[in-house]
């Protein structure tokens, strides 16, 4: 039987926390890893999502192409991978060649079957950048829960999605300015046209999690909906239809496809160009997507109903082991409070391995888990070292000592064949639990491994019996040796790094199937030293100074790109001038919107300007401004807006330009 494993593709716009290793990431490569051991056929597939809006609003802001930024991303979060012993058969990214060309042939199957339709639909247009704004271009006001800087799609405080023309006083992300509605087309996939493929396919999934399948065939019987699957941008995957220009396809509609395109490449990269499709085309392999529970959906329906439109008959996924969240210090992860602990910075002060096994002992497997650096130091300290460390140093040292480090094979009495049945259960019960994806059952079943051979080396006091019975010593240690190497196999998977090195120092071969743990000839003890080491207090007092110093520390000050240079005769098309505020008041149902009445000095005028957050109606009245007066009127509220009041906008407060002198009408060059 043949594996395929997955890692959902990280996106490429930010750095790699603790949160997303526990969700996706390290359960993936234990598998794999277990997997091998047990002489599977498997390749692990991975790489980062390098399309959609967020990645083209950060280089817009840092005025550089989006692939730089993702260029950036990539290598950051490939060597915090590195950092912790991730290893991928492929790690490649969606903003390839490869990846393009297989993306387009998944819509033109799909859309070629009659599974995708064009339509018309609303979307903010900004006229001032002369573009129709996707979602994260859109700031606004929730409709659902009234709380300002709600993103174009979702609301971060009440979680809720909505329609992104409901966004209430949107605004532009770019330049600032108010957008309008304006009709658009894309094109949508019918998901309903799979519901009978897809209920017929889950239904077979008895081994998945209960809740998962549950809650998926509770959708089916809701009924599916169609989803949009292109977006207005210029970074993406172009829509491969003439009537599409300056369209692109929807990110999540080709990250999925990511995980066979890597395999392509991978395929290419080792020389065999067409041994992709003997895994993809396969029906007897295993594709198995480990993610997190906020991608349940995605790739439970989804992305299998896209692969059944295909016209090649790929895999459908076999299983989607999907974690809980992992929190930090009694806290949600957030990487915009900076609440977070990054990989690449962990690494630089830990060793990577203590990330993995306090990350697998501590596993959301099946509810929230919580990071604390007071619990990761107990967890290395009282586990690692003074139960696994201190059972090979105790059997290393007295060996070294009273046999001149070397251990010799010798029948076990009736005692120590009770402890070796012990483990031998513990062990049968292991490999059962990593073919289930129970890692955190297993560093509690190998700790208790460890836990045995200290009691039996207690029990039987070989710091006694050497002065009467050398024999009995020597059975002692050899039970410790044999016990000492079932564990170097059974947490290789863990702590692959770690348990080569234990095997180093007792001389053995390097772990490559499950069976190396079987110890039948004598040992010559090498190079022995401790295994792992303590992590002390001040160190931890420095991880939690540090990151509630980062959480309160203030973010970096941003500056908005500069504009395209415009020539001396646009700027003279500007009448500036200045205005004095007669009368204001707020626009009902509005938090930001304020209704001015101001004296040009020659006439009147009303507009609306979007101060009300940083200035009360009584503030306003009698102040004279600097106003652009020959820019076209606006409809806003019902109210026509018949000029703009020049402010300037910091951190989130709005100061109106209001010169020293002059009189009401006066022109501002």
């Amino acid at each position: 039987m043949k594996y395929i494993v997955t890692s959902a593709l990280p996106y490429a716009n930010g750095k790699l926390h603790v949160g997303h290793v526990a969700g996706a990431y390290l359960p993936a490569d234990i598998f794999v890893r277990y997997l091998r051991l047990m002489g599977e056929d498997v390749i692990y597939i991975c790489g980062t999502d390098e399309h959609g809006t967020p990645i083209s609003i950060s280089a817009d802001k840092e005025g550089v192409s989006p692939k730089e930024v993702v260029q950036r991303y990539h290598d950051s979060i490939k060597a915090a991978f590195d950092g912790i012993g991730i290893e991928f058969d492929n790690f490649s990214g969606t903003a390839r060649n490869e990846h393009h060309i297989l993306a387009q042939q998944f819509f033109t199957d799909l859309y070629q079957n009659q599974h995708i339709k064009a339509k018309s639909t609303l979307q903010f247009y900004c006229e001032h950048d002369k573009r129709y704004l996707p979602d994260r271009y859109v700031e606004g006001t929730c409709p659902k829960c009234g709380a300002t800087g709600a993103r174009g799609d979702q609301c971060d405080k009440c979680g809720q999605i909505y329609d992104t023309t409901t966004l209430v006083d949107p605004l532009c992300k770019i330049c600032g300015n108010t957008p309008i509605i304006r009709e658009t087309k894309h094109w949508f996939i019918h998901l309903d046209r799979f519901t009978d493929q897809l209920k017929e396919w889950i239904s077979h999934k008895s081994y998945w999690k209960e809740n998962v399948r549950n809650f998926m065939l509770n959708l089916l019987e809701q009924g599916l909906i169609e989803r949009s699957i292109t977006r207005d941008l210029s970074w993406g995957v172009p829509v491969p239809l003439p009537e599409a220009e300056g369209k692109v396809l929807y990110v999540w509609f080709d990250a999925p496809i990511g995980y066979i395109s890597s395999t392509v490449e991978w395929a290419k990269q080792i020389g065999k160009p067409e041994l992709w499709k003997e895994y993809w085309m396969d029906p007897q392999t295993q594709l198995i997507h480990f993610i997190g529970k906020d991608n349940i959906i995605f790739h439970a329906l989804i992305w299998p109903a896209m692969l059944m439109g295909q016209n090649t008959r790929y895999v459908l996924p076999h299983d989607i082991p999907a974690n809980e969240f992992m929190n930090l210090e009694g806290d949600k992860i957030s990487t915009s409070r900076n609440w977070a602990i990054w990989v690449d910075e962990f690494v630089h002060d830990f060793d990577g391995e203590y990330l993995r096994y306090y990350l697998a002992a501590n596993a959301p497997e099946k509810q929230d888990a919580d990071f604390s650096f007071k619990d990761f130091q107990q967890r290395i300290n009282g586990e690692l070292n003074n139960v696994l460390g201190n059972l090979a140093n105790r059997v290393f040292a007295f060996a070294g000592k009273q046999f001149d480090g070397e251990i010799k094979p010798v029948a076990l009495d009736e005692m120590s064949q009770s402890y070796w049945s012990e483990a031998q259960a513990l062990l049968i019960d292991i490999k059962a639990s990593y073919q289930d994806y129970q890692v955190k059952r297993n560093t509690r079943s190998i700790m208790d491994i460890a836990r045995l051979g200290n009691r039996y080396f207690d029990e039987r006091k070989p710091w006694m019996a050497i002065k009467t019975d050398p024999e009995h010593v020597k059975q002692t240690l050899w039970l410790c040796a044999k016990l000492l190497s079932e564990i170097s196999v059974a947490l290789y998977p863990i702590l692959p790094k770690h348990m080569q090195r234990l095997r180093g120092m007792m001389g053995l071969k390097p772990i490559s199937r499950w069976d190396d743990g079987i110890l039948e000839q004598n040992l010559r003890l090498v190079d022995v030293s401790p295994l792992f080491r303590k992590i002390e207090d001040s160190e931890i007092e420095v991880q939690l100074n540090k990151l509630h110093a980062m959480a309160k520390a203030p973010e970096a000050k941003s500056y908005d790109p500069l504009k395209a240079q415009i020539s001396y005769d646009d700027f003279s098309k500007l009448d500036l001038r200045l205005v004095r505020i007669l009368e204001a008041k707020a626009v009902p149902k509005t938090d930001k919107l304020m209704q001015l009445k101001v004296d040009l000095g020659f006439e009147t005028r009303d507009l609306v300007a979007g101060i009300a957050q940083s200035y009360k109606a009584s503030e306003l009245v009698g102040k004279t401004v600097t106003m652009l007066v020959n820019l076209e009127p606006r409809k806003i509220r019902g109210i026509v807006s018949n000029g703009m009041i020049l402010a300037a906008h910091s951190e989130g407060r709005i100061s109106l330009v209001c010169p020293e002198g002059g009189e009401p009408g006066s022109t501002v060059q």
